[in-house]
Formats: structure tokens, C-alpha cells, sequence
């Protein structure tokens, strides 16, 4: 029985539940999967574990460019309500500061792939930032560009401008998030690359606390961003990925419309997502995934 089924979450998302302890808020990472914001019927044995200790990892890394919102993953700093799940949370929990979450999220891309590749080609350029003519799919954009989308509590989030983003959340906070956004970027792309991985785009989301901007949720994870290996990257087509694309790849491929209900997946597809992200972690890290 897990902790959601004891205690209610005061929030439930696509793949955290959240519950609440007043200034703090502890974030469980489940192994539910989601695609084209759809949670999928299927769970991926481990990734909550992954999500969680990857996330920590690059917290810990970061902090010099960006505060964020950790607290602590050792257990025996939970409220006392938590005591006795012990089993459940070790290595997938946060107990994290509350924040006045930011509502938009805040979009780094270094390659042209995904919605950034389909936008290109209809219209030349990435929410309004143009791009040379004849790049080819995967391919090293000249320079990182920053995007931004909505964040919907329910269906799709949206692409929004830079200049929709600003009316949203002020200028002054919308220069902080894109300057913070593209730092964070280019320092995991040079720790990455230097451990055979390609980050080629990724998301962050910020909040507001003691009248600071600080980074929340997760941060260069299989989930938030697109992983490729550097050894076999090869731009003028998909890459082979070590991220939840892998999942969309074989949604696109049933012919699935992006509309709940979403398929479930085949246990070869779940097996190898699992395997996928272990490997992420233990590549970036240089740690063996232990399930502990």
C-alpha cells in the first residue's frame, strides 16, 4: 500500500503526488508515466527513483547559478506522519519548501527536434525566434534558444511568446527566468557532453519564496528533457534517446491522436523505458543505479 492511499495528497500531478505540511511540502515521484499530457494506464517499474535521485543530483550541482526548493531526502527529516512509509519513500521523496509556483514553464533547446523541429518547418522559426533555412532535424541550433509554454492544470500546455510570457509575469521576472534558464543549460551541457551525453532541450519550472526566484519541481531528468549519446548522434533525423521520446515514439506509431485514452504500452516498451532511464542516470552520474 502506497502513501497516497493512506494519506490523501493535497495534489495529485501527471507523475508526483504533493502533500502538504504548512511551509513545506513533501513531493512523492510515483512511476506513473505521461505523454502528450495524458497519464498513461502503464507505470515504469523505478522511475520515480530515477526522476527523484537525478533531480537531486543536479540540485546539488546548480545551486551556484540558482537556489531550489530541497530540503532534504533523508527520511528521518519527514514530519511524523511519514514515520512508518519508510519503505515506500526512500529514494523517490523530497521535502521540499512551499512556493508561489510561477505559472509558466520555461523551455531551453539546443537541437532542433520535437514541436521546435514541426514548428521550423511550417513556419521557419521556434515560438516567433527565427532560425536560419535549411537546418536538419536534430541538428545544433547556432545558439540555445529560450521558449515558454502555459502551464495548464488540465489538458495541453501551450507555446506562448516571450512577449505573452512578460504580460503573464511582469519583465522584470520573465528576463530573470530566461537569463537563470539559458545558465542552467549550458552548464549541464558541458557536464553531460563530457559524460557522452547530449542534452538536447529541456523544461524548468520556478517559484516564488522570501522574495526569491528559486527553481521547483524536477531538473534534467529522462522526463523534462531529451537525452541523446554522443557517440551515435548523427542530425537529419530522430536520435536514439535515453528520455520518456522513446514512450511518444511508440504512441506515434499505434496513430494515437494525443487525446485521453491514451494506449497502454506493451511490456517491451515498459522494460526498456526502465532500462533507458537507469542508463541516463548512471551515464550522467557516474553512479550505479542502486533501488534502494
Amino acid at each position: 500500500m502506497n502513501l497516497a492511499e493512506i494519506l490523501k495528497p493535497t495534489k495529485r500531478g501527471k507523475v508526483r503526488d504533493i502533500f502538504d505540511f504548512g511551509d513545506k511540502l513533501l513531493i512523492v515521484a510515483t512511476d506513473r508515466i505521461s505523454a502528450y499530457d495524458c497519464v498513461l494506464p502503464n507505470e515504469i517499474p523505478l522511475k520515480g527513483k530515477i526522476l527523484t535521485q537525478l533531480s537531486v543530483y543536479w540540485f546539488e550541482r546548480t545551486h551556484h547559478i540558482v537556489e531550489n526548493h530541497l530540503i532534504s531526502t533523508d527520511i528521518s527529516r519527514f514530519p511524523p506522519p511519514l514515520a512508518g512509509h519508510a519503505d515506500y519513500l526512500e529514494g523517490r521523496s523530497m521535502l521540499v519548501k512551499r512556493t508561489e509556483v510561477i505559472p509558466v514553464e520555461c523551455v531551453v533547446r539546443g537541437y532542433l527536434s520535437g514541436s521546435g523541429w514541426r514548428e521550423y518547418g511550417e513556419t521557419g522559426s521556434i515560438c516567433g525566434i527565427p532560425l536560419p533555412e535549411g537546418l536538419r532535424e536534430s541538428e545544433k541550433l547556432p545558439f540555445p534558444i529560450f521558449t515558454s509554454t502555459t502551464k495548464a492544470t488540465s489538458g495541453h500546455d501551450e507555446s506562448i511568446s516571450f512577449e505573452r510570457m512578460t504580460e503573464l509575469i511582469g519583465e522584470e521576472r520573465a528576463e530573470e527566468l530566461k537569463r537563470v534558464s539559458l545558465e542552467l543549460y549550458k552548464f549541464a551541457v558541458r557536464e553531460a557532453e563530457s559524460k557522452g551525453i547530449i542534452i538536447a532541450d529541456t523544461k524548468f519550472e520556478f517559484g516564488r519564496w522570501r522574495g526569491k526566484t528559486i527553481l521547483i519541481d524536477e531538473i534534467f531528468t529522462p522526463d523534462s528533457s531529451r537525452f541523446w549519446a554522443v557517440a551515435d548522434y548523427s542530425p537529419g533525423g530522430p536520435q536514439g534517446s535515453f528520455d520518456k521520446q522513446f514512450v511518444r515514439d511508440w504512441l506515434d506509431s499505434t496513430g494515437w491522436n494525443h487525446e485521453p485514452p491514451p494506449p497502454s504500452l506493451p511490456k517491451s516498451v515498459i522494460k526498456q523505458t526502465t532500462r533507458r532511464y537507469i542508463e541516463a542516470y548512471e551515464r550522467i552520474t557516474g553512479r550505479k543505479f542502486a533501488d534502494s
